[in-house]
C-alpha cells in the first residue's frame, strides 16, 4: 500500500525557547520537507496559548508559500467561528491566485458558537465559488474541513469538502470516517502524532515529555512544552500517570521501520492513502531534521517514514 505524507506544524514552544524561534523553525522545516517531496504542509491556529506560537495561520501559510517550491500549503486549520468566511474567502482566494494549485484552506469549529458554524461554512463555500466564477482565471485554494467527531465529517460530506479526521486528538476515527464516506466519494485523510528517531530511543524520551506536557494540560496547565529529557526527572502525580496512560494510545513512537509499519497499518484500517503527521519536540533539530534515511511515502511495511 502507498500513503502520501503530509505534515500540520504547529510552532510549538518550549521552555528555553521563545516564539520567534518557534515561527522560523516552522519555516526551516517546510524548506526541509518540500526538498524531501512531502503532499503538503499544514500550519495551526492557537490563542492564547503558552505551548504554539501560530495565531495567523494565513501569515505563516503566505510566508511559506514564499520559501517552498513545490508541496501544497494550507492551514489545519482556521477557526472559522473567530472570522468573517467572506474575509477568509478571500484572503485565500488572493494566496492561490498568487500560487496557482498550492493553497489548501482547512478550517475547523473551535473557537466560537458551534451551532453558527454549518452557516459560515457554507457561505465561505459559496464565496469561494463566486470568486472561481468570477475576476479570477484560477481555481481558487482547496477547501478542507478538519475534526475528530462525526459532527464534522457528516457536515464535510453533505458540503462536498476534503476531510482529515484528527486521530491525535481521538483515535477512534472508525464513526467519523464512516459518516463521511457515505456522503461522499473523496477520500479523507489522517492526522496523526508521531515520535521517531533512528534508533527509536529518543523519539521514546521526546514522547515521554509530550505526555508529561499533555497530562498537564489535561489537568489544567497552560505550559510551553518541557525540556528533552524532563518526564525522566519528573516526580509524577497519580493523576498525571493515568491522563498519560489515556493520552499514549493517541501516538506513534518508534524507529523509522517501526512508525512506517504503523503508519501503514493505520492508513490501512481507516481507509486512506495519506497521512498527516505531527510532532511536538523542544527542537527542531532533535525530531525534525532531515536524514538519508527518510521518506516522503512508506510503500511497504518496514520501509523507513518519518516527519
Amino acid at each position: 500500500m502507498s500513503v502520501a505524507l503530509s505534515v500540520l506544524d504547529q510552532s510549538p514552544v518550549a521552555h528555553d525557547r521563545d516564539t520567534a524561534r518557534a515561527v522560523r523553525d516552522t519555516v526551516r522545516l517546510a524548506r526541509a520537507v518540500d526538498d524531501l517531496g512531502y503532499r503538503r504542509f499544514w500550519v495551526a491556529e492557537h490563542h492564547n496559548s503558552a505551548t504554539f506560537a501560530g495565531a495567523a495561520p494565513v501569515v505563516l501559510a503566505a510566508t511559506l508559500l514564499e520559501n517552498t517550491k513545490q508541496m501544497r500549503i494550507g492551514t489545519g486549520g482556521v477557526l472559522l467561528p473567530r472570522h468573517d468566511p467572506a474575509h477568509v474567502a478571500e484572503t485565500f482566494h488572493l494566496l492561490a491566485d498568487l500560487h496557482p494549485g498550492r493553497v489548501d484552506l482547512g478550517i475547523g469549529r473551535a473557537g466560537g458558537p458551534a451551532a453558527t458554524f454549518p452557516a459560515k461554512v457554507d457561505l465561505l463555500r459559496r464565496t469561494l465559488a463566486q470568486l472561481r466564477a468570477g475576476r479570477s482565471s484560477g481555481s481558487g485554494p482547496a477547501l478542507w474541513l478538519l475534526g475528530s467527531g462525526t459532527v464534522a465529517a457528516e457536515l464535510a460530506g453533505e458540503q462536498g469538502i476534503d476531510y482529515c479526521f484528527g486521530h491525535f486528538l481521538s483515535p477512534a476515527a472508525g464513526p467519523a470516517l464512516a459518516a463521511y464516506t457515505a456522503r461522499s466519494v473523496r477520500r479523507p485523510t489522517l492526522a496523526v502524532r508521531v515520535f521517531v528517531s533512528p534508533n527509536g530511543r529518543r523519539a521514546g524520551v521526546l514522547a515521554a515529555d509530550y505526555l508529561l506536557w499533555r497530562a498537564r494540560k489535561d489537568l489544567g496547565a497552560n505550559e510551553p512544552l518541557p525540556c528533552e529529557g524532563e518526564a525522566d526527572r519528573h516526580p509524577w502525580t497519580a493523576a498525571e500517570r493515568i491522563h498519560a496512560a489515556h493520552d499514549a494510545g493517541a501516538i506513534v513512537v518508534g524507529d523509522p521501520a517501526e512508525v512506517g509499519v504503523r503508519l501503514t497499518e493505520l492508513a490501512a484500517a481507516h481507509g486512506v492513502e495519506e497521512v498527516v503527521v505531527n510532532t511536538l519536540a523542544p527542537d527542531l533539530a532533535t525530531a525534525s531534521a532531515p536524514t538519508s534515511s527518510w521518506s516522503r511515502r512508506c510503500h511497504e511495511p518496514g520501509e523507513n517514514v518519518s516527519r
